[in-house]
């Protein structure tokens, strides 16, 4: 019953960092997944597979997971590099402009 602790990305359909601030523990699957033959659903005898838990810090997490036993694993979060172009759109706007603003 191994768990993982993860921030989670950001969604595609978000511009902000939304629901990336919290720290995500959620159970490895310990048994593989298999379908319905009568109605094609898919089904698992892990129950622990439907447990999601979420903290707003690692340690929190981490702290969790010793106090009940769970052994885990800790993924770190890739650092986004922000996109910094020169000459922007909020160059557009600056007032050391030297010409109108135009389309």
């Amino acid at each position: 019953m191994l768990a993982k602790i993860y921030r989670p990305a950001k969604s595609a359909m978000q511009s902000g960092p939304g629901k990336a601030r919290t720290w995500v523990l959620e159970f490895v699957p310990a048994s593989a997944r298999w379908i319905d033959p009568l109605m094609g659903w898919t089904g698992s005898g892990d129950m622990n597979s439907q447990v999601t838990l979420r903290f707003p810090t690692c340690e929190e997490a981490v702290e969790y997971a010793e106090r009940c036993g769970i052994p885990f694993e800790i993924f770190e979060p890739k650092k986004r590099t922000p996109v910094v172009r020169q000459n922007g759109y909020g160059d557009n706007f600056a007032y050391s402009r030297r010409m109108a603003w135009t389309h």
